[in-house]
């Protein structure tokens, strides 16, 4: 498994679902409220068979002969460099391998993570820390290759200081894993000692990780009341499944009512969506509330909303139809023993008519093979952790089309890899099949968008206003449209600012950024009092650079008091890179420069890898008239960095400023190669040989950028004012012409 971009520098990756927890030193009870599971039983007898040996049964298990998987028979595995050995002493199981100094050292298994497809162990390594050792069980058979000891990250050669050895941030039990393999998990973090102290009260998934805790439906069962209390005793019911039916003749069956909530789907999104922790869990609350969610941007996903990075199932199933006509995660799993609910095309034909979509007439495969089944055209998977395989939910149309167009992936060639993208659709097409023009569908304007080509907001600006589009794809559509400084911003976003829909009213709110902060604030001061937490921090972001000296005395106080909340939630997890990350930028954008540095050095402390928070850091110290202590910063980071790119242009920018034009270019230049997905190096790059007398270089590396990223209204301006320079009167009508038609293109008058 090749690790990320998004893995080393943005902090988003996380451990598979089935594999991750850990162990704090001191295991107590988080709350009285929850009476565990054998309570559950004695009523619930079926519910609780169908849980033992599921997934969230066995998530996190302790350590005894039965439950361990891996051979620990002096087994050992070499892995960039290190050899390690997996051995049993008395009756504990052990594993001799590098420590977070390099040296090898004998560490006690601690805990059992995960059973299938592979499974971990978690190590302890001191400050109440449980790590996820990186070298993990294949627990497939024999025959399906499994039954031997893997790296997960086999391309690379992960050692001691990188971030995702298993000593590092991102393997981590205790921010990382236990959340989601454990319940009622309380990870208090001490920020001054860099220590945890975490509790839980569970240690797998039991009925109250989804249920809530389950001491007042007790109660009420004892006295026989529960019918008469709202959701028996709990905060909230997850029953919604429906009455499904058949109209005459209908093909495709229909909820009988409408489904009037994401109650039950955002309960699973807890842990089964690509988000980021807010605080603790609130049963019944929508997912924004305690959690951030990630939306359709690459390198997350495809453009066109198809799976990519390690995503989950969420994100993917929120995009889809089977969503939009009320389904949800129980109509197909059932949600005690993680299993489908019916074998094969089985579970499709619930709702979906065998005579009409079971046939070769409909799949064009023979029957009873493998591309005869549902799932292979309409839900890919794609392979995580080395061997999980996971389906993406967003349950589409196989769009070679679009593969031609944007490069993702389509079902039809990921089972005939001996085939092309062109092949495919000729195939379809010669079975009648037809699209809608590629250049119309959504993941044209995400991608445009992506590389910065204005002429793309219209698409984006018809995918915001359509009702009848996905939420997540509307608020990933107007995110992007925020980024690209369109006329209308405060219009377009201030129509979705009271949005019921939370994922609109947050994504509406990142969106303003582009906007002056005194009109930012003047747009998002309604929602300071927000009841979604989610909204609430996206609102501090935005409302950062507020001028307070500026404010009616009232106003002060609401303010300042969402700002210590969003101090309060981001210190919560300050053992987190990405975190510091974010408070360093509040407390840049509030003037606080002090606090700033002291956050971007501890977000390097835990990845020194992370170069957004090494370029800000190198900005912050180049402020206070710091530039030798920049430079050397910039320096250490190129050496180590995984795509060093930023960091050449940030030293190019101040070799620039400080006079040293011959760097400076040598830097920009290096940036410039290495840039792949935007254009802003290769544009500053121009712009310096332009402005250090090399305008005919300026000239053809702006041309080959205006081929490669069309659209961006910059490098066209740049290419007309230095055609008129040297009186290139055809270049420069030329390019006017294209302005002229990309503004009028984006709508810009």
């Amino acid at each position: 498994m090749v690790r990320t971009i998004s893995q080393k520098l943005l902090s988003f990756a996380t451990i598979a679902t089935v594999i991750v927890a850990t162990l704090c030193s001191a295991m107590s009870l988080a709350s009285t409220d929850y009476v565990g599971t054998a309570t559950c039983a004695g009523c619930h007898e079926q519910p609780f068979a169908d849980w033992q040996g599921s997934h969230h049964d066995l998530a996190m298990q302790t350590v005894t002969e039965k439950t361990v998987l891996g051979n620990f028979d002096d087994a050992t595995f070499t892995y960039a460099g290190t050899t390690s050995t997996f051995y049993r002493k008395d009756d504990a199981f052990w594993v001799r391998t590098d420590n977070a100094a390099g040296e090898l050292e004998d560490f006690r298994v601690a805990w059992v993570f995960g059973v299938f497809p592979l499974q971990q162990y978690l190590l302890p390594i001191g400050d109440g820390k449980l790590q996820a050792l990186t070298i993990a069980w294949d627990a497939r058979t024999e025959s399906e290759g499994g039954q031997r000891w893997y790296h997960l990250y086999p391309d690379d050669a992960i050692k001691a200081g990188d971030p995702l050895h298993w000593t590092g941030p991102y393997q981590n039990w205790n921010t990382r894993c236990a959340e989601c393999h454990s319940t009622n998990v309380k990870k208090q973090y001490n920020a001054t000692e860099r220590s945890f102290a975490t509790t839980w009260d569970a240690d797998n998934v039991g009925c109250e990780g989804c249920h809530g805790p389950g001491a007042q439906h007790v109660a009420l069962a004892k006295e026989k009341t529960t019918a008469q209390a709202p959701h028996g005793g709990f905060e909230m019911s997850l029953a919604a499944k429906g009455q499904w039916a058949w109209a005459e003749n209908a093909s495709i069956a229909h909820r009988s009512s409408p489904l009037t909530d994401n109650i039950q789907i955002d309960n699973c999104a807890r842990c089964h969506a690509r988000r980021s922790t807010l605080g603790d869990y609130h049963y019944g609350a929508d997912l924004l509330d305690t959690h951030r969610l990630s939306l359709i941007e690459e390198p997350l996903y495809w453009p066109d909303g198809q799976i990519r990075d390690e995503v989950y199932v969420y994100g993917s199933f929120v995009q889809s139809k089977m969503h939009q006509a009320g389904v949800v995660c129980t109509n197909c799993h059932n949600p005690h023993s993680n299993t489908p609910i019916a074998e094969g095309n089985g579970l499709c034909a619930q709702c979906h008519m065998p005579a009409t979509y079971d046939t070769p007439q409909h799949h064009r495969h023979a029957a009873n093979s493998t591309g005869a089944q549902c799932v292979e055209c309409h839900m890919p998977a794609q392979l995580y952790m080395g061997v999980d395989s996971r389906r993406d939910h967003s349950m589409r149309v196989p769009r070679p089309d679009l593969s031609l167009m944007t490069g993702s992936p389509n079902a039809c060639t990921q089972c005939h890899t001996d085939q092309s993208n062109s092949w495919a659709l000729d195939s379809l097409r010669d079975w009648g099949i037809k699209f809608d023009s590629p250049r119309r569908h959504p993941a044209m304007a995400l991608r445009s968008a992506h590389g910065q080509d204005i002429r793309s907001m219209p698409a984006l600006k018809q995918i915001i206003d359509d009702p009848s589009a996905t939420p997540i794809l509307r608020a990933s559509a107007l995110v992007q449209y925020g980024g690209l400084a369109p006329p209308d911003l405060s219009q377009t976003a201030g129509m979705l600012l009271a949005s019921k829909n939370t994922l609109l009213r947050s994504s509406a709110v990142r969106a303003s950024a582009p906007l002056p902060p005194t009109q930012r604030y003047l747009m998002l001061r309604t929602l300071i009092n927000d009841p979604v937490q989610g909204v609430r921090m996206a609102v501090a972001e935005q409302l950062a650079t507020t001028p307070l000296q500026e404010l009616r005395p009232q106003d002060l106080p609401p303010l300042l008091a969402l700002f210590d909340e969003y101090e309060s939630v981001l210190t919560e997890h300050a053992d987190m890179p990405s975190s510091q990350l974010q408070l360093a930028n509040y407390w840049f954008a509030r003037g606080d420069i002090g606090r700033a540095e002291a956050a971007l050095r501890e977000a390097l402390r835990l990845n020194p890898q992370l170069d957004p928070a090494r370029v800000n850091l190198a900005d912050v110290l180049r402020a206070q008239g710091r530039e030798d202590e920049a430079r050397t910063l910039l320096k250490q980071g190129i050496a180590t960095s995984l795509a060093p790119g930023a960091l050449h242009h940030s030293l190019g920018l101040l070799e620039f400023r400080e006079g040293n034009s011959a760097t400076a270019i040598t830097e920009l230049a290096t940036a410039a190669e290495l840039e792949s997905g935007g254009s802003r190096h290769r544009y500053v790059y121009a712009i310096a040989l332009h402005d250090t007398g090399q305008p005919a270089q300026a000239f053809t590396l702006l041309e080959q950028l205006n081929q490669d990223q069309p659209g961006n209204p910059e490098v066209l301006s740049a290419l007309i004012s230095y055609a008129e320079e040297v009186g290139n009167v055809a270049k420069q009508g030329r390019y006017q012409g294209q302005l002229q038609g990309v503004l009028q293109s984006a709508g810009v008058r």
